[in-house]
């Protein structure tokens, strides 16, 4: 049966923010930390890439159950990164999701050990917290994949050319090397979980990560969209920090209209890619207008 984008991003919302605490409460951990951990994964937000994980399963019928424990591992990770981007020696903000940035409330040292807390406590839901169905080597398969998409390869990497590219001119080209690896190696990590749990074609997965990588590009352009145009009420933070910070950006470079072009481009080649492959695919022609559409 078909399911609706909004009654699944609202159901599966709900499941994942019900389980994401539950791993840090059961730590024996300092209160502080647990406390720092808690106010920014409980601070809201899209939590696009865990319900990307549930949405393969969902796509190819296999048990949605089985991705909680990796979507909510990925979204520490997310959540991680953003403590991390927050700091004064990063992006220097002071407001994320409308409230106060972690380190505004709890200091800067337990940000950063909160930021590092969660990072390494996302590798054991997936070795550790998975149903027993999931074998050891698809456990491993996963882990792998998600160092490549979050570390010096990927997110962290990222990040080091995104503050090299700061106050100076740079390509299309290197731009998009900037969000590969900032933004779209994470996003591309919870759909390529999704299908190694569904136990989908090694030919599928593959262009399922081509299709991630377009959604994930997708995401970059609209984000520098709305920092240009969009609410500071429904985005949560200051409009136009990309502009103060002299990042460069899509619209920087290819203007608001053209970047506008590019995002039509990228939106389109993932959902030609999803055309080729033997899953339920409305649901994620759904996503991939949602990336393009919106406000927050």
């Amino acid at each position: 049966m078909r399911v609706k984008l909004d009654g699944f991003l609202k159901t599966r919302k709900a499941l994942i923010e019900e389980r994401l605490p539950l791993y840090i409460q059961d730590l024996q951990a300092p209160s502080t930390l647990k406390q720092s951990m808690l106010y920014s994964l409980e601070a809201g937000g899209k939590r696009l890439r865990p319900i990307l994980v549930l949405a393969l399963l969902h796509a190819y019928g296999k048990k949605e159950e089985n991705g909680i424990p990796v979507g909510c591992a990925v979204e520490m990770i997310h959540t991680y990164s953003l403590i991390h981007d927050d700091l004064p020696c990063m992006d220097d903000d002071d407001l994320r999701r409308g409230k106060p940035t972690n380190h505004k409330m709890f200091g800067e040292a337990t940000a950063v050990l909160a930021g590092d807390a969660l990072l390494t406590e996302s590798f054991k839901l997936i070795t550790s917290h998975m149903p027993a169905e999931v074998p050891a080597e698809k456990r491993l398969r996963l882990v792998n994949e998600l160092i490549l998409a979050a570390g010096a390869e990927g997110m962290v990497g990222g990040q080091i050319l995104d503050m090299e590219a700061e106050s100076r001119s740079i390509s299309l080209q290197e731009l998009q090397s900037i969000h590969e690896g900032k933004t779209a190696k994470l996003l591309s990590f919870s759909v390529i979980a999704g299908a190694v749990l569904a136990d989908a074609p090694e030919e599928e997965i593959e262009k399922l990560r081509e299709f991630s990588h377009h959604i994930g590009i997708g995401f970059q352009i609209r984000d520098d969209m709305l920092d240009l145009e969009g609410s500071e009420d429904k985005i949560g933070k200051r409009i136009g920090s990309d502009t103060t910070n002299e990042k460069s950006t899509y619209p920087a470079i290819l203007s608001l209209e053209g970047a506008k072009q590019k995002l039509d481009e990228h939106i389109e080649q993932a959902k030609q890619l999803i055309s080729e492959l033997s899953l339920e695919k409305e649901l994620l022609y759904e996503f991939c207008d949602m990336i393009a559409r919106r406000d927050h």
